[in-house]
């Protein structure tokens, strides 16, 4: 069972309202979930307001080792707003010195890391505290999807993939939710990067058509191991 940090209405082209679930509602799914079944990774996405970063930085310091995935939502890739300027900086702060690996798009990364170039905006977070970042690509232009990721090691690595047709809605949650499944199931981060974008290529090439707006990936198909 999910546990959702922060209701939005929305269709697949714009987010029209947003509002963060209750954190203390949001610890008591955590601890029920904990006492029912064992954790083996955790991936969050919009997380609605300061308080929740509060409730999950705390379970996440119960459960030491436990990989930790954060895409750090702040826009919704339609429009709009899904994080304030205190919600960033408790994310800055508190969450992303314990994640395994952030998940920024390039707005978020430029955002986030303050530096338009995404060299020194990923620099900028490692040195602030983050283990790792994966820049992911699927917002830019060009024939291929580059991801690249950073962390303490001389140089970046990259992934490449090829971008098919134009934007579609949920890629980047996707992604992270495919890197956290793999590191749950065993598998290195750098393994499980490969498999999650290979997984959500194919998604993509089953892109389901839903409403008027953006393509979403199908996340229902075979998961390749």
């Amino acid at each position: 069972m999910p546990v959702l940090s922060c209701l939005t209405v929305q269709d697949t082209r714009n987010v029209y309202g947003a509002e963060p679930v209750s954190a203390e509602l949001i610890r008591q799914q955590l601890r029920c979930l904990a006492d029912d079944t064992p954790i083996h990774a955790i991936k969050t996405g919009a997380l609605g307001n300061a308080a929740v970063v509060d409730v999950l930085v705390d379970f996440i310091r119960e459960h030491p080792g436990v990989p930790v995935i954060t895409d750090p939502v702040i826009k919704a890739a339609g429009g709009g707003d899904l994080a304030d300027d205190e919600l960033v900086s408790a994310m800055k702060e508190k969450l992303f010195p314990l994640a395994e690996m952030i998940t920024p798009n390039g707005i978020e990364l430029a955002m986030l890391g303050g530096s338009d170039n995404p060299d020194q905006a990923a620099n900028n977070l490692l040195e602030s505290g983050c283990e790792s970042v994966l820049a992911t690509g699927g917002h830019g232009t060009g024939v291929h999807i580059i991801n690249t990721l950073y962390n303490h090691a001389p140089d970046p690595m990259r992934w490449e993939v090829e971008r098919i047709g134009g934007e579609y809605h949920g890629t980047g949650c996707t992604l992270a939710a495919a890197i956290a499944a793999g590191r749950a199931s065993g598998l290195s981060p750098r393994a499980a990067i490969s498999q999650a974008q290979n997984y959500v290529h194919r998604a993509i090439l089953h892109a389901l058509d839903v409403g008027k707006g953006q393509p979403v990936p199908d996340r229902g198909i075979l998961w390749e191991r």
